[in-house]
C-alpha cells in the first residue's frame, strides 16, 4: 500500500509539473494576444483609446522624463493624441510562476510628419509589464 501511495504521489507531481508548463505557455499566448489586440485597437481607434483601454487603474507610463501615474492621468496625457501610426511586435514574453504577472519586449516603429511636413520614422524597443485582472483579462501596469 505504501508503495502505491509513493507512486501516486510521484505521478501527481509529474502531472502537475507538465500541467504548469502547459499553463505557462497558454498564459504567454494570452499576453501576446493582448499585445496584438492593443496594436489593433490603436490602429482602429488611435493612440488615446488604446492606451486607456489596456491600462490597469494604477498603470504608469514612462515617456522621457515624464512619469504618468494612473489610468486617469494616462487618459489626460493622451486625450488629444489620436495618431494611428505606431506599431509594435512582441519579440519575447515571460510570466511569473504564479501566472498573474508577465512582461514583454520587442520593437516598435512610430511614423510621423515633422514640423515642415517631412515623413519621419522613429524606431525603438518597448518593454511592458502586464497584470492579470480579476476577470482574467490582462492590463498593462507599466509601459
Amino acid at each position: 500500500m505504501k508503495k502505491y501511495f509513493i507512486q501516486l504521489t510521484v505521478l501527481f507531481f509529474l502531472l502537475s509539473a507538465c500541467n504548469s508548463k502547459e499553463n505557462k505557455e497558454q498564459i504567454k499566448q494570452q499576453i501576446i494576444d493582448t499585445e496584438n489586440n492593443f496594436v489593433k485597437t490603436l490602429q482602429d481607434n488611435g493612440l488615446h483609446d488604446a492606451f486607456v483601454e489596456f491600462a490597469d487603474e494604477d498603470a504608469v507610463i514612462i515617456r522621457g522624463p515624464l512619469l504618468i501615474k494612473g489610468k486617469k492621468a494616462i487618459d489626460e496625457h493622451y486625450k488629444n493624441q489620436h495618431t494611428k501610426d505606431l506599431i509594435w511586435k512582441v519579440d519575447f514574453v515571460d510570466v511569473s510562476e504564479s501566472g498573474d504577472l508577465g512582461y514583454t519586449y520587442g520593437e516598435y516603429v512610430y511614423t510621423y510628419k515633422d514640423s515642415i511636413g517631412n515623413q519621419k520614422e522613429e524606431k525603438g524597443v518597448f518593454n511592458t509589464i502586464w497584470k492579470r485582472q480579476k476577470d482574467g483579462n490582462w492590463k498593462y501596469v507599466k509601459d
